[in-house]
């Protein structure tokens, strides 16, 4: 369980960084972060850093897909982590 919580806040920091460095660079007019790397680095856990770049730096939040892959991610890694924490959880302790 600590390891998913591990990989949570760490996506979460990169995918911060990620959005942030890509708002940077679109209001500067330089080359920009792919939106498949910011979608994926929402969806394999970085939800939560997708969603605070989201909406504390107003990037992306235009794009449906970025708003639906994030919610999404969310979603789906907390019932991930529910089913760890239930299941997995009684085998260990």
């Amino acid at each position: 369980m600590e390891l998913y919580f591990l990989w949570i806040v760490l996506l979460g920091f990169v995918a911060f960084f990620l959005y942030a460095a890509d708002k940077r660079r679109a209001r500067r007019g330089a080359w920009r972060i792919k939106e498949s790397v910011l979608l994926l680095i929402s969806l394999f856990g970085g939800f939560v850093g997708g969603l605070c770049g989201m909406y504390g730096c107003r990037h992306k939040t235009r794009h449906w897909y970025f708003v639906a892959v994030n919610w999404l991610s969310l979603f789906v890694w907390v019932a991930l982590g529910f089913l760890i924490l239930t299941k997995v959880g009684f085998l260990f302790f």
